[in-house]
This record gives structure tokens, C-alpha cells and sequence, in this order.
């Protein structure tokens, strides 16, 4: 006997899921991926607020005080990644062991 598959079939049902599942991921790792460029990677000044959670004026600051290295391309500016790792690394301060 042959079954005619529907889209209310439940085993269809959940295989069409799954597959939806794999598009959303598919696309959010699409949109958030940037090709190197010469082994570097270059993040605007909207992801980089968004990594430190500090507002784009706040970048700005740390630009004009040398806090944060950047690059002005057009009108725009670049982060180097490896700059903000350095940065951070920098900033680090270990825990204290406070004996009892």
C-alpha cells in the first residue's frame, strides 16, 4: 500500500522542522561571518560596543583619549580584533585569594 506524505503527517511534520531549525542556524552563521583579511579581522564600532557593552559614544572617547586603536576608512571605523583582545588583556586583573 502506498501512503501519500502530507504535510500533517507527523513524522513530516517534524523532518520540515528540523530543517527550519538548520536554515535559522545556517543563515545566523552566514550573517555573522567575516571573511580575514590578510589573517585579521575587522570589527565596526557597532559590534565592538556590543562586545564591551559600552555605547558608540563611549568608543569614541577611547579613540580621541588612545585607549583603543582603530581605523578610519570613509567615513566608517574599523576595530582590528586582535587590538581589542590586546586591550582587554591589558585591562585583566586577577582575583585575590583572601585566606581564612
Amino acid at each position: 500500500m502506498t501512503e501519500l506524505i502530507m504535510g500533517h503527517n507527523a513524522g513530516v511534520k517534524r523532518a520540515l522542522d528540523s530543517m527550519k531549525e538548520l536554515l535559522a542556524i545556517y543563515k545566523n552563521v552566514i550573517g555573522n561571518y567575516r571573511p580575514l583579511l590578510n589573517g585579521e579581522r575587522y570589527l565596526t564600532d557597532k559590534e565592538v560596543s556590543s562586545i564591551l557593552k559600552v555605547s558608540r559614544r563611549t568608543l569614541q572617547v577611547y579613540r580621541n583619549n588612545g585607549v583603543l586603536p582603530y581605523i578610519p576608512l570613509g567615513g566608517k571605523i574599523l576595530y582590528r580584533e586582535r587590538d581589542l583582545e590586546d586591550l582587554l588583556q591589558r585591562c585583566y586583573h586577577s582575583a585575590w585569594i583572601v585566606a581564612v
